[in-house]
């Protein structure tokens, strides 16, 4: 279950609407410097700077509407991200103290997929940056999101104005291109740890694109590609009118701008609780050698065998998933951990599947997520190297199918494929038959009590599954949520849990 991704600070788009608010700018045919003519990045810059208003911009806010793609929450890997509808979206950002805000109204705008977003309905998000530190505001509560920060840092420095203050900032270099008969001119720079993005410039010193590449849990690094088009001006400011946006080889936004506000009020305070966040991990023992390993947003569960471990779930990225490998060798000091299982390759669920690898355990995961798990790991993060990155190891794989078992010839781990589940087409769940233990992402996520509601898909998905698989299931636990009987669920269900 992806928050927010995925976390939306990115991954928007929009229907293309007309908007009158501004006069549209006209591009020229090609860059006014000769191909070859300087290479003075900080003179090309400066020129820009001017011409879209950025120098004595300091704040920035701007609103926009549409459709949008969750990056990270693909139905079937490799696919295009799942689409949603923004119905309202407001960017809030502080260039001077590296700070965005986004509150994002947004809906399902097709069935399948991931994202954390109800099956019917509208879900307004309130996500945030402060510098070097990100959160979600839910509730009226802050809550702590460290993963998010590569995402919305680099959305903020991708932004046309924001990329021209980073490139100034970082020792830019430039040279020039043609493309379709026009001169344009590549503004390359690199923000340390955070990104490394090329501008480039058209014949009116505009922003036109922005290419650029920044660490990803999964990917190891991603690539983005951010348009910028239809420039309109409103005071000393211009500002694009349509932005579009892809990442990870596949559309995330696409959004006409109904509103910009120059040097608008962006004060964002960051919040005690998330000043002072730390990764924190329980194990809890829920059975003779099993462990449920819990104190996050995301759980896993360690399982002993006679010689080694096996771990359900790393997820996120290296900061919950490195300090979850050592809490769970601790618990059977000597056995190493073999084997990770991987729920599904939603973002979330396999962002510490890398971690996973530089320890040395073999992915076990549907073998449909082989090649695009494969293709990932074999990236390594330069950016900012990971724990994989820094270990150099390559990656090892026991596939299944169907069904598959993991034994020591005494304690049995049988794995299955969800069938007709509408979160992902290559889930897995794990159920210990001695113990009656069932180990599940997304499908049920307890609340803090079960209740009746309208029927969820995902919910009565997981029912029929049990039924279909004649497993005698006792106790959940979820890669959300707390430990709960099999009765809850079938209460969340709204089904009446059979006689045991």
């Amino acid at each position: 279950m992806n928050r927010v991704r995925t976390g939306l600070l990115a991954p928007l788009a929009v229907r293309a609407v007309t908007i009158s608010a501004f006069a549209i700018g006209t591009l020229a045919a090609g860059f006014v410097e000769p191909v070859g003519a300087t290479s003075d990045a900080s003179a090309i810059l400066k020129r820009a700077g001017v011409a879209m208003g950025a120098e004595g911009l300091r704040t920035l806010s701007y609103a926009a509407e549409g459709n949008g793609y969750t990056f990270g929450q693909a139905y079937v890997p490799g696919k295009p991200w799942p689409r949603i509808t923004v119905h309202g979206m407001t960017r809030t950002i502080n260039y001077e103290t590296g700070s965005m805000r986004e509150q994002i109204t947004l809906s399902r705008a097709e069935p399948k997929g991931g994202g954390g977003y109800p099956l019917a309905g509208q879900q307004t998000n309130d996500q945030y940056l402060g510098g070097t530190l990100a959160w979600n505001v839910a509730g009226g509560n802050p809550v702590p999101g460290p993963r998010f920060i590569s995402e919305r840092t680099h959305q903020l420095w991708v932004t046309p104005h924001g990329a021209l203050k980073a490139a100034q900032k970082n020792g830019a270099t430039v040279d020039f291109v043609t493309e379709k008969g026009r001169s344009l001119a590549a503004v390359r720079f690199t923000e340390p740890g955070r990104l490394q993005a090329t501008i480039y410039l058209n014949g009116d010193n505009l922003v036109e694109r922005v290419e650029s590449r920044y660490p990803d849990a999964v990917l190891g690094e991603t690539a983005a590609v951010t348009r910028y088009s239809e420039y309109r001006e409103t005071g000393n400011l211009r500002f694009p009118g349509r932005i579009s946006q892809s990442i990870g080889g596949h559309p995330v936004l696409d959004v006409i701008v109904t509103r910009v506000d120059p040097n608008a009020p962006a004060d964002i305070a960051i919040p005690d609780v998330v000043k002072n966040a730390a990764e924190r991990v329980t194990t809890d023992k829920v059975a003779d050698g099993v462990w449920f390993v819990s104190g996050g947003s995301h759980n896993s569960v360690a399982i002993e065998m006679k010689d080694h471990l096996v771990l359900v779930e790393a997820p996120l990225n290296d900061g919950r998933t490195g300090p979850v490998l050592e809490a769970v060798k601790k618990l059977a000091p000597g056995k190493p951990i073999r084997h990770v299982v991987n729920s599904h390759a939603h973002f979330d669920h396999s962002g510490g599947l890398r971690a996973a690898v530089a320890e040395g355990a073999t992915i076990v995961t549907h073998a449909d997520n082989k090649p695009y798990l494969e293709k990932a790991f074999a990236t390594r993060g330069k950016l900012a190297p990971d724990l994989l990155t820094r270990s150099g190891k390559k990656a090892k794989f026991m596939l299944v199918k169907d069904t598959g078992r993991l034994t020591d010839g005494n304690r049995v781990i049988e794995l299955h494929r969800f069938q007709g589940s509408v979160h992902s087409d290559t889930m897995l769940m794990a159920y210990l038959p001695a113990e009656k233990l069932l180990i599940e992402a997304d499908a049920y996520t307890p609340g803090a009590a079960p209740q009746a509601a309208a029927p969820n898909a995902n919910n009565i998905n997981l029912v029929e599954n049990i039924e279909r698989l004649k497993i005698q299931v006792e106790r959940i636990l979820p890669l959300h949520g707390r430990v709960v009987s099999v009765a809850d669920l079938y209460t969340a269900a709204g089904r009446s849990a059979p006689a045991r």
